[in-house]
């Protein structure tokens, strides 16, 4: 139900983010927006209306009606009719770029020739090849760049973290992570189908391979032990499910941890009828001593759990973080969406300061290089770039 729980965000964000605008500082962070996809309102522009420190001061989009009707309706300055126009705007401090996937490795590059930070969509880039190529562009520019896995800055998920470096519930055995949405919910012609934009639900789902090294604290995979692809009916090239099962080395002695992940754009119904929507991103960690569910790690600012099983006596304690937790302590809102708390990070990063949490370029190269691995071993091949 991913594409729910977005529109979800979008009204959550509307109610709480947009209700609570305040005055912007004279040296507030200016950022541009490439592209008017859907995802802007919830990702960066409602965000920002609650950041003194963030100023939306441009999009731009291929045809100008668009970016001007975005401007209009979201009260930013200045729109333009192409991406160029925009990454030459001197008076953009950072992008965020919300274009498709195979076009997220050429902007990036662009916005950092031209002297930008960037805030990147996932996944990353199209694959691992490129994260390398523009992670070394960022590192000569001495700019951020970092991806945009929102979930990781949400106090729940610090939380989470907490429990299995506390040491209290022993080592980690196994993971098991599941993104789905139901079938006929996306449409045919959105961009997650196309192949030449490196579409497919293991890219668009990728946060189920984020989630699963982010709690790990693993990088790429030793093993793909097996990948199943169910490819589109319309496209056989794009995977419109995905099963894996990776092995990952764990901790200072190198411990193997076996992980499952499932992503699926097309989940078949109930009896024919009933859609999954119980289905939110989730993952199961099991450990020696007991096992952890993480309900809704993808959006848990509208709702979210935090099963505990204990395995001696079967007894289950649940527990929710929606502010402070163990890395933000008195700072932030219950309110803020996932999207605002990254936007806090993003802002404390370019300004030179250390963030609570950071999601560090070698990590988004160990992640391309995962999904290359699951896609190759899947038969389907790693995703393409596109210019």
């Amino acid at each position: 139900m991913a594409m729910a729980i977005q529109a979800l965000t979008f009204l959550q964000e509307y109610f709480y983010e947009s209700g609570h605008k305040i005055r912007k500082n004279d040296n507030a962070l200016r950022i541009g927006v490439l592209s008017t996809a859907m995802i802007n309102p919830a990702a960066i522009l409602r965000p920002a209306d609650s950041h003194g420190d963030v100023i939306i001061s441009a999009i731009a989009s291929r045809d100008l009606k668009q970016a001007q009707k975005a401007a209009k309706s979201y009260g930013i300055p200045q729109a333009f009719g192409s991406y160029e126009e925009l990454l030459r705007e001197p008076g953009i401090d950072a992008v965020y770029i919300s274009l498709p996937n195979g076009m997220h490795a050429a902007w990036a590059a662009k916005a950092l020739d031209a002297g930008k930070h960037v805030l990147l969509e996932k996944p990353f880039t199209a694959n691992a090849d490129e994260a390398k190529s523009l992670v070394a562009l960022a590192k000569s520019k001495n700019l951020v760049l970092v991806e945009a896995f929102h979930w990781q800055w949400h106090p729940a998920s610090h939380t989470v973290k907490a429990l299995l470096a506390s040491g209290k519930y022993g080592n980690i055995l196994s993971t098991y992570a599941r993104m789905t949405t139901p079938v006929g919910t996306m449409p045919k012609a959105n961009i997650r189908w196309k192949y030449d934009l490196a579409g497919g639900s293991l890219m668009d789902m990728t946060y189920v391979v984020s989630s699963t090294r982010y709690f790990l604290d693993a990088g790429a995979p030793k093993e793909v032990v097996w990948a199943k692809a169910r490819p589109a009916k319309e496209d056989s090239r794009v995977d419109e499910a995905m099963e894996a099962v990776l092995k990952f080395e764990v901790g200072s002695t190198g411990r193997v941890v076996e992980s499952k992940v499932y992503t699926d754009m097309a989940r078949e119904n109930v009896a024919w009828v009933v859609p999954r929507i119980w289905e939110l991103p989730s993952i199961e960690i099991e450990t020696e001593k007991a096992t952890i569910y993480y309900y809704n790690f993808m959006m848990p600012h509208l709702y979210h759990y935090i099963a505990i099983t204990d395995k001696a006596t079967g007894h289950t304690s649940y527990t929710k973080a929606y502010q402070g937790g163990p890395l933000w302590g008195t700072r932030g809102e219950s309110w803020w969406s996932t999207y605002r708390w990254q936007l806090e990070a993003f802002v404390d990063k370019v300004r030179g300061k250390e963030p609570v949490h950071w999601v560090t370029l070698e990590s988004s190269i160990a992640q391309m290089e995962t999904l290359d691995a699951v896609y190759e071993k899947s038969g389907l091949g790693k995703r393409p770039g596109h210019q």
